[in-house]
């Protein structure tokens, strides 16, 4: 059995404070930023002579071999190694109504963990998706190309129950372009080929061809789909996922989804060529032209989405940032909302004037229309304090019901100015995740920003965005899932692999934006496959000796996509209980196209391989390999 080991991972070389910082563990000849602690869990003869204080390194050429009392472990003498789960509480709910929002269906609610149990319904819900080259006019500014999923923009929303199964066929259309659709914040428990990321569960589907993604809806809430195949979904793959199941407020009607994007007039990939020039001539990123709300604006030309209130009713709306780049502040003049869930997690209801939504992010909030019948303005602002380079905004009509067809004079009372949350997340469901001795053991780094490399043969990419001075490259012809379809271990230094091959242990991230490099921007970071849990965040650089034990361990806010601060650091966990090649990666789409990302492969030797696998591959060998193919990767590939 191996020894443990502790990964740092990040966007430039391994800072020396963060290393300074981690100089009370002994690593031997094992350099710092190649060392991973945890992910085999703690071997019998690697232990701790003490969980907190005794940690001090003789810098002796081999790690220390210590005893650690079982009474160190947990109070419960529960070993902090491994998740640590809520039991389900069967209840009496057989309805969910506008009085017993809590409810679901007999023996689920709202307190069931739905990461260990849920509704087997037996639905099958059926969706028929085809994609195709076409323009589109949004705001009003005139056409652009745009790829769309049946014609619309936002793409058609994906609607079904809690438990259902869902099958989706997507038809790819394209004249010159491959694709692939990834369910955003969707679990995929043991069905990691369903997760339509390209280059890494998949070879993209190829002109011509087609691919039916079916999965489970383990999870409810609200979501988006959008297509990983480098930034093409900035030219419109993409639309709403919503879940029905429990909420933790009670309200009268579900407006459904709100997605609200940056949208530029320059089609995506063309943007993010632009946005790679600039960064080497260190230079501002290309600004969005508009905002949209719903896929429309009134500011240029185009028509105002309008949401119709009913007096004396709460209204849920579910909100999305389906964008490429901007975090978006939203906001509703002369309105509080009470924000209901965070990405998929149902938290304790919190009340706050606005939320701002990093990319990828979601916020399930209720309004209370109390207000005098009129017309009220809707507000998606670009949220300066998170350094995008988009200054811009959107707006939308809440209209009451009975209120003339008017514009409305309203103004917004909102100051809020930053790039967090609306406030303290707490979910519904508590969960604890591991301690501060578990920390210390399986901590590992991803420290994030540019790096500089030597002159490319087409004299680009000199500066890139990486993990751990690596900028993930994928290969669409040759995805992950062939390296573990074949058993070849060999992956390529580019792949930015981290392997995780015991299950059910908790594993811990230090995510370090690295303080003094090239740029300094708040980074939305989301992970595939599973939900993380925030143990803490803050500006500055991050000390393990001294910010362990500072962290949140019991039931800390947990989502899928969180924003890591500017020159600060966030400290991450999740259990490895999903096995899969999972995609860990920045959403600006600027970013994860010039390399910030890294992918974790799990328990590899557990993961199924969908039966199309080859035959897509092999569709999109051929006609990736053909002389009249026009565009090939020329980024990531993600």
């Amino acid at each position: 059995m191996r020894g443990p080991n502790i990964l740092f991972l990040g966007i430039a070389a391994f800072s020396n404070s963060i290393q300074a910082s981690f100089d009370h563990y002994d690593f031997g000849n094992i350099p710092h930023d190649h060392v991973v602690f945890g992910p085999g869990g703690i071997p019998s003869n690697w232990t701790l002579d003490h969980p907190t204080s005794n940690l001090t390194s003789t810098h002796s050429t081999h790690l220390k071999r210590h005893a650690i009392p079982k009474t160190h472990l947990t109070s419960s003498n529960v070993s902090p190694y491994a998740p640590q789960k809520l039991s389900t509480r069967a209840t009496n709910c057989t309805a969910n109504t506008a009085t017993r929002r809590d409810c679901w269906s007999d023996g689920f609610d709202i307190d069931t963990n739905y990461d260990e149990t849920w509704p087997n319904t037996g639905t099958t819900v059926t969706y028929d998706w085809t994609i195709t080259n076409t323009t589109c006019n949004p705001d009003g500014s005139g056409d652009r190309i745009c790829l769309l999923v049946n014609n619309q923009y936002p793409g058609p929303t994906l609607e079904a129950n809690w438990g259902d199964t869902i099958s989706v066929t997507v038809r790819n259309n394209l004249t010159n372009n491959g694709t692939s659709i990834h369910w955003h914040g969707v679990r995929q428990l043991n069905n990691n080929g369903m997760d339509g990321t390209n280059g890494l569960t998949e070879c993209p589907i190829a002109p011509g061809q087609s691919e039916t993604y079916t999965w489970q809806a383990t999870q409810y809430g609200t979501s988006w789909y959008h297509s990983h195949y480098s930034a093409q979904y900035g030219d419109g793959v993409s639309g709403p996922i919503v879940i029905n199941g429990p909420a933790t407020a009670n309200y009268d009607i579900d407006l459904g989804a709100m997605p609200v994007t940056d949208w530029y007039y320059t089609p995506a990939f063309t943007v993010s060529r632009l946005y790679n020039t600039s960064l080497q001539a260190g230079s501002a990123a290309p600004e969005a032209d508009t905002i949209l709300i719903n896929g429309t604006n009134g500011l240029n030309g185009g028509s105002y989405n309008v949401v119709n209130f009913q007096s004396g009713k709460v209204h849920r709306m579910r909100l999305i940032n389906t964008g490429v780049d901007a975090q978006l502040r939203v906001s509703i003049d002369g309105h509080n909302m009470t924000v209901i869930a965070a990405d998929f997690v149902p938290i304790t209801p919190i009340t706050a004037d606005s939320v701002l939504l990093g990319n990828g992010q979601r916020y399930d909030v209720l309004i209370n229309a109390t207000e005098t019948s009129s017309n009220y303005w809707m507000r998606a602002i670009a949220e300066t304090a998170c350094q995008s380079a988009t200054n811009t905004s959107a707006q939308a009509i809440i209209r009451y019901e009975g209120a003339s067809e008017t514009n409305p004079t309203t103004n917004t009372s909102v100051t809020t100015s930053s790039c967090s949350a609306p406030g303290t997340l707490v979910p519904h469901v508590s969960i604890v995740a591991g301690n501060a001795t578990a920390f210390r053991i399986q901590a590992q780094a991803l420290d994030v920003d540019t790096y500089y490399e030597g002159v490319t043969s087409d004299s680009e990419g000199l500066i890139f965005w990486g993990v751990n001075t690596t900028n993930i490259d994928i290969q669409w012809d040759i995805p992950t899932l062939e390296y573990v379809r074949t058993g070849n271990t060999s992956y390529p230094t580019t792949a930015n692999l981290v392997e995780l091959p015991t299950s059910g242990i908790w594993t811990y991230w230090i995510i370090q934006e690295v303080i003094g490099g090239n740029i300094t921007v708040a980074h939305p970071m989301h992970l595939h496959g599973h939900d993380f849990f925030i143990l803490g965040s803050g500006t500055g650089t991050f000390n393990a000796t001294t910010d362990a034990d500072s962290l949140t361990y019991d039931n800390p806010p947990r989502r899928d996509t969180t924003i890591l601060p500017a020159g600060g650091w966030q400290v991450l966990a999740f259990p490895t209980d999903n096995p899969g090649a999972w995609l860990f990666h920045c959403h600006i789409a600027w970013h994860i196209g010039m390399g910030l990302g890294v992918q974790f492969l799990e328990s590899k030797n557990d993961i199924s391989i969908p039966s199309q696998f080859q035959t897509q591959c092999a569709a999109w060998q051929q006609y990736d390999g053909g002389v009249t193919t026009l565009y090939r990767q020329d980024d990531s590939g993600l």
